[in-house]
This record gives structure tokens, sequence and C-alpha cells, in this order.
């Protein structure tokens, strides 16, 4: 990973809210990369699955779904690409970087805990290497995911949130759109994050692949 893409802002600027960082300290994810670029490569995001402009979620839907209270995610569960994963919570390194989960565990997630809890108002953010030195990673298959499809995040109070895809996209790491990635919309949403894009060895993956969804209910 690059130091570069994980700087912080002034000891001023740390003390702005969540959303002021966002672009700061996450849009590094462009940079994670541990995998050995396999010949065919992760699945990249059909052009029906992209969102259009700047993607929101219909007002409509929103506005029936109540939010829950802060919980920290436990698990993820994408039924889509069969995925399963425990999640542990990630924050800064001692350098002021945005931690990934380690790249030894092929089947883990990593949930951003000083930002937004899954489920609460505002966008959550997950993350989890595409692959690793042995293989494909927990997030391998994210970019064949399709609007409509579903994810399901278990969060520590007992409760599940369920999330509707909206939006699948990769960017490319040099001009990664973090603003519209992060934006509070207002409603409770999730963004689910890995590497994609080509891939060489020299420089790793060009970019991430992002999943935009919404909260569509919980149990």
């Amino acid at each position: 990973m690059s130091p570069k893409d994980f700087s912080l802002f002034d000891a001023a600027r740390r003390r702005q809210p969540w959303g002021a960082l966002a672009l700061v300290m996450l849009s590094g994810l462009a940079m994670m990369r541990n995998g050995t670029g396999f010949d065919a490569g992760p699945p990249q995001p059909a052009a029906a699955a992209r969102p259009v402009a700047r993607p929101v979620a219909p007002a409509a839907t929103a506005a029936a779904v109540q939010t829950l209270p802060y919980a920290p995610a436990s698990r993820i569960r994408i039924p889509a690409i069969r995925v399963a994963a425990p999640i542990m919570d990630v924050g800064l390194d001692q350098n002021g970087w945005i931690a990934a989960p380690p790249p030894q565990d092929r089947n883990l997630a990593g949930w951003y805990q000083n930002g937004i809890s899954p489920g609460q108002r505002g966008t959550a953010v997950v993350v989890g290497h595409v692959d690793n030195m042995t293989g494909p990673a927990v997030f391998y298959g994210l970019g064949s995911l399709e609007k409509g499809q579903h994810i399901e995040v278990d969060r520590y109070d007992g409760r599940v949130a369920l999330f509707e895809i909206y939006g699948v996209e990769v960017y490319d790491k040099n001009d990664f759109p973090g603003v519209q990635v992060y934006a509070d919309t207002g409603e409770p949403e999730l963004r689910v994050i890995t590497c994609g894009g080509g891939y060489s060895r020299s420089r790793g993956y060009d970019g991430n692949v992002v999943v935009y969804a919404r909260m569509v209910g919980s149990r």
C-alpha cells in the first residue's frame, strides 16, 4: 500500500465528522492489493449493473425503512456470490492510515468502526481483499453482482440489516470519486469495496470495485 493514499488531514480536520474524512481515509483502498493476479482475474461489473450518474436510493423505498441504532457489524452474507464471512473492526494503523483486514485470512471482511454502523442513517463501509497469495479471497466475486441482489449484515445487537444492491461500479484508483461513494444520502446505505480493474505485478490492481446498496429492512 502507498502511504500517501492513507494520509489524513491535519489535527483540526480530524475533528470534523465522518463525512468530511471519508475521502481522505478510504480512497486509499484503491491501493489495497495482496493478490497474485490470476490469468482470468476477478469478474468486473457489467454495464447494466453500473449506477447512472450519482446513485441515490428512491425516496419511497427509503422512507419505509426504520433505521437501527448503532451496533458493530459481525458478519456479512452475499448469497449471490456465496459469501458468508465474519467481519472484524478496522480503524487506523499507527501511521494514521486505514487498516485492511489481515490478508492471510481469505474469508474475512472489515468494517470501518469509526464510521456508520450498518443500518444506521448514513453510509456504512465494509472492505475486503479480492485475493491473496494463495488464491481468491472473500470479495473475489464482488464485480459479478447485479442490481436487485441482496446483502445481509449481522450486528452484535442481534439485529440483521438487509440491503438491496442498486449499483456496481469499478473506479480507477487515480480517479476515485470518494465524495460520491461515501456521501451521506440521508438514508441507511452500505458500500462494499474490494480491488478491481486491470492488474500488473508492479502496480497491483488499477482500481476498486464498489457495490452500492440501500437498506430495505431488518430482522
